[in-house]
């Protein structure tokens, strides 16, 4: 399940409490006061067999003495009353709970696992949706329910803050009540029985009361529900997140915390980056966050200048705005006049502009204005330190004049307030936050607030980012790959052997060295007698798996006669924990490959318990594991991904060029970053590749050693990623009436110049008709949404020429957007005017019907301009009912039950 019934549960009519108390300091007496100190509107039942009222309120014996099902139950009872609990509520009618209650399994407990599941046994046949166990609840200021056990009312607003941590949410209330910061949401999701951050995510993300979206995990649970609704969310809306347990020694503690398990930090930081969500490390942080999230308007850029009466902490803040990669904006020379004519001839005459110490609030309004009005400018953070003869609450009150004047709506400058000090400071800055500036206590958290807005941006702008397409079509050798594998399962063998590990790299077009394999000693020198050169002799075993740590790899072997030698050393020395079952101890031999400027790489993927497989990229050669210069990414790549993984290297600098040392053919890496992702994709069994070295000079790319882990499974290709590939599967070549033959497939990023092609091909008409109203222009972002698409929830297929496979022009496109819970779908068609009359509209339909099919969606809908005739035509002959839209006359919507 996703958002099904969620409704119930974060916008509820009438509420529950299931174990209301009198006796202080219990769960069920904090939380019954908290319900009624909000002033919740709706209904509210109190249930206690042992009392007839508290507090005046009257009291029900059990469930089912209850007036009306509730919408939300909140349950804080002893754990082994919960599952009869939940069974009877939801036979009641009710579609969801918060268990408060603890001792569902934390820790381990056997009993409580049992308790947990009994709890989710008898939820779903109601499709009852639970929030914990053990947790603090929720609370929805913005309909005035507060159903937990938080010492504080926080105030309404348009920030949700979702965490695994009650004690943690606690402390944000605290600290956000204070700066005057309100919420939308505040959920402490416990154990995440049922409802997890992917359906938190899929349901903020769609709540239009919601404006961003913060979280605070230990864990995440089904990573690729995760992954879609937070691609989704964060396509819409700020998403920020602190990750808890960085270190193996804080994920220990994390998993004995949650009772769920903490996976590989630099797993989480890749998801994260992919996703789009801003993280931020610790609290404090976060608190900038909700600060500067909660009151600024976006940023465009990453150019940010400094208003100061102090020029120590305008030096602060520029060190601190360096250290995080940030910009110094230039100023222009009119802003420089304009500042001249304004201030003091001892002013700094550039960025920082310190406006010295005596400054007036006229000063620090004529500047501000100036510098907002520049065009070099993103965001500016106005400082003030306290003075014996300015006074700090007349500059804020100055400075937010100035803001004042311009709309925000026309304001393209961001402004930020760093007010230091107590007193007449914390006076300023609570009027600031009062105005909704965000405002900041030090410089280095003024700074840190405006980079990770900055960051966001950048996040943003790589979702929406074009992939260019891979230069050089190739197709693997998928069976090839099965081949090999099957037979190394057969054996019973987890490991190939190192021919083995290059021959799957060949099916799929990387580069590898020339190696071939001898049985003995003597056989091993005919072999290296009939290549030019040094040669590299390896023990080749599956048995070995780091061979030079066992003396298994010698390197420029200059004669046969070294090469035997060698040979009958290593079958001497290796040959009892080479052998396996099936396999005795073999050797390769390989032309020794020296170029002057090459540099060792290793590319490679493992499996993580939470997200699946995760590819590698990063300095390579025997020292890999000490210098630890990685990046991780999730697949499927595509090529700006790619390079997007390289560049976050060390030695990404080194593979650019530097004095005589010429730049690397890094599109050579590229493009085997995109193949080993597609291999990945494509075969399952692989559970560890590392190629390493992988060496690249200005020539080109070659793998030199490869290893690669295998196990059987069960699942499906491409259902172990946490990101569904592209589902080549779904490519089919069809005929046109004309005997043209074509190929519909499923849409790829990289179609979308393919797609502006289409649209601008169009006539004014048919794009109103398609799109419900007229436009000239379709945007890159709406271009990039159409294109960059999750499979796993939406698919879209497109009719192009069989010829031109990639890069070609598309004559049709046909699609569906699921709901979270795939149940629901709305379908779009737009079609060229080229292949018109060629019944094109009804095939493509059909094939997106039948697909909706095969997903198991129920019901298929779209709206159509009335007018649009031969598409209500289509939408008749296909069985579609009819009825005119409730909101709008003009349009009809059509349905079909699947």
């Amino acid at each position: 399940m996703s958002v099904r019934n969620l409704n119930f549960a974060f916008n509820p009519s009438s509420v529950a409490l299931i174990g209301a108390s009198a006796k202080p300091r219990t769960v069920g007496a904090v939380a019954l006061h908290n319900i009624f100190a909000a002033e919740f509107q709706g209904e509210v039942y109190l249930v206690n067999p042992r009392r007839s009222e508290i507090n005046g309120h009257p009291c029900f014996t059990d469930v089912a003495s209850l007036p009306n099902a509730p919408d939300l139950a909140v349950i804080a009872t002893p754990p082994d009353s919960v599952p009869d609990i939940i069974a009877q509520l939801g036979a009641r009618g009710t579609k969801a709970a918060v268990v408060i209650t603890a001792g569902f399994g934390e820790g381990g407990s056997a009993q409580g696992q049992a308790l947990c599941n009994a709890m989710l046994e008898a939820a779903r046949p109601h499709l009852m949706r639970i929030v914990g166990p053990n947790c603090f609840g929720l609370m929805l200021p913005r309909i005035g329910l507060n159903a937990s056990f938080i010492h504080i009312q926080p105030l309404p607003g348009r920030l949700a803050f979702v965490a695994q941590s009650g004690a943690l949410l606690a402390t944000v209330v605290d600290w956000a009540t204070h700066r005057r910061i309100g919420f939308s949401h505040l959920v402490s999701l416990g154990d995440m029985a049922d409802v997890d951050f992917g359906d938190m995510l899929d349901h903020l993300g769609a709540d239009n009361h919601t404006r961003a979206i913060l979280l605070y995990i230990e864990s995440i649970t089904h990573a690729r529900k995760f992954m879609s609704a937070a691609r989704a969310a964060a396509r819409i809306k700020p998403v920020i997140v602190v990750k808890a347990g960085r270190y193996r020694q804080s994920a220990s503690a994390a998993n004995s915390h949650t009772g769920a398990m903490a996976g590989s930090d630099a797993v989480y930081e890749a998801a994260f980056k992919r996703a789009g969500i801003l993280r931020v490390n610790d609290l404090e942080a976060l608190f900038d966050a909700v600060s500067t999230l909660g009151m600024l308007q976006p940023i465009t850029g990453n150019r940010l200048a400094l208003l100061t009466n102090g020029g120590g902490i305008g030096v602060m803040a520029t060190d601190t705005l360096m250290y995080r990669q940030g910009t110094l904006a230039e100023l222009s020379e009119a802003t420089m006049d304009r500042l001249d004519a304004a201030l003091p001839s001892t002013w700094s005459h550039g960025n920082p502009v310190d406006i010295i110490g005596d400054a007036t609030p006229e000063r620090y309004s004529e500047a501000l204005n100036a510098i907002m009005e520049d065009p070099g400018v993103d965001a500016v953070l106005v400082m003030n330190c306290p003075t014996a003869i300015g006074s700090s609450l007349d500059a804020a009150q100055a400075v937010l004049k100035t803001v004042k004047q311009r709309s925000p709506y026309t304001r393209r400058c961001g402004v930020l307030a760093c007010w230091i000090g107590e007193g007449p400071a914390e006076e300023a800055r609570q009027m600031f936050r009062e105005q909704g500036i965000p405002t900041y206590e030090t410089p280095t958290k003024a700074v840190r607030g405006f980079m990770q807005m900055v960051r966001f941006q950048r996040s943003q702008a790589m979702l929406m980012e074009v992939p260019q397409d891979i230069p050089k079509a190739f197709t693997p050798d998928i069976e090839a790959v099965h081949s090999i594998i099957d037979r190394a399962l057969a054996q019973k063998r987890e490991w190939l052997l190192e021919t083995e590990a290059k021959a799957v790299l060949s099916a799929y077009d990387i580069p590898v060295v020339p190696t071939r394999v001898a049985d003995t000693p003597e056989a091993a020198a005919r072999l290296a007698s009939e290549i030019a050169g040094p040669v590299v002799l390896k023990a080749l075993s599956p048995a070995i798996v780091h061979k030079s740590d066992v003396g298994g790899v010698a390197l420029g072997l200059e004669t046969p006669d070294a090469v035997q030698e060698r040979a009958t050393w290593m079958q001497k020395h290796l040959k009892d924990q080479a052998t396996t079952g099936t396999l005795p101890l073999q050797f390769s031999v390989q032309p020794m490959i020296h170029k002057d400027h090459a540099h060792e790489l290793i590319l490679g993927m493992h499996v993580d318990p939470q997200f699946g497989p995760v590819l590698l990229f990063g300095h390579g050669g025997t020292a890999t594991e000490v210098i630890m210069d990685r990046a991780i990414a999730l697949p499927p790549l595509n090529m700006n991904l790619a390079r997007e993984m390289i560049r976050s290297t060390q030695i990404s600098r080194l593979l650019a060029g530097y004095r005589d040392v010429p730049r690397v053919d890094v599109e050579q890496i590229v493009v085997a970053l995109v193949k080993i992702s597609q291999l990945v994709c494509d075969v399952n069994e692989i559970l560890t590749l590392d190629i390493n070295p992988f060496l690249c000079d200005c020539a080109g790319a070659l793998a030199l050693d490869a290893r690669l882990r295998i196990q059987p499974v069960n699942k499906l290709a491409g259902r172990h990623l946490a990101i569904c590939p592209y589902p080549a599967e779904l490519e089919q070549t069809i005929e046109l009436p004309d005997g043209q033959p074509m190929l519909l497939r499923p849409i790829r990023p990289e179609d979308e110049p393919a797609f502006q092609r289409l649209f601008a091909s169009l006539p004014p008409e048919d794009i109103r008709l398609r799109f419900l109203h007229p436009m000239k222009l379709l945007s890159k972002d709406l271009a990039a949404r159409l294109t960059q698409i999750d499979y796993d929830r939406e698919m879209a297929l497109v009719l192009t020429d069989k010829d031109k496979p990639r890069g070609g022009d598309l004559f049709g496109v046909v699609r569906f957007c699921a709901d979270p819970d795939n149940e629901k779908a709305e379908f779009a068609i737009l079609l060229g005017r080229e292949k018109t009359g060629l019944g094109l509209g009804p095939m493509l339909m059909r094939r997106i019907l039948d697909y909706a099919r095969t997903r198991g969606i129920r019901h298929i809908f779209g709206e159509v301009l009335n007018d649009n005739r031969s598409m209500l035509a289509l939408c008749n002959a296909l069985g579609f009912k009819r009825r005119r839209a409730p909101d709008d006359p003009g349009v009809t919507e059509v349905s079909l039950a699947l």
